[in-house]
């Protein structure tokens, strides 16, 4: 069965930095592209960055520039670097991959931006 597990989330002040880290595995890896979402209180989840499986990139305007989404397909891993980190940033970050005409998502990992 389809499995992602995020890592990397954690408490950071203003302007830090962050790696997020997503685990895949139960489904062909490199053929497919992976993304990352967030979900701040009270808000809708959004869309952050994508990847596809060759490599190209895109990003929600807000984090253009400080983000970077990358794979290692020889891992079965995608990677999220965050720098400049602001407050608004603050939110549950979600790994996903669209499947067999169904999106799967992982538990989430925290990412809280304060002083």
């Amino acid at each position: 069965q389809v499995q992602l597990v995020e890592s990397g989330g954690g408490l950071v002040q203003p302007g830090g930095s962050l790696r997020l880290s997503c685990a895949a595995s139960g489904f062909i890896f490199s053929l497919n592209a992976m993304a990352w979402y967030r979900q701040a209180p009270g808000k809708e989840r959004e869309l952050v960055a994508t990847i596809t499986s060759d490599g190209r990139t895109n990003y929600a305007e807000s984090v253009k520039g400080r983000f970077t989404i990358s794979r290692d397909n020889a891992k079965n891993m995608v990677y999220l670097q965050m720098n400049n980190l602001k407050p608004e940033d603050t939110a549950v970050y979600y790994c996903n991959v669209y499947w067999i005409g169904r999106a799967y998502w992982g538990q989430g990992t925290q990412v809280t931006v304060s002083s």
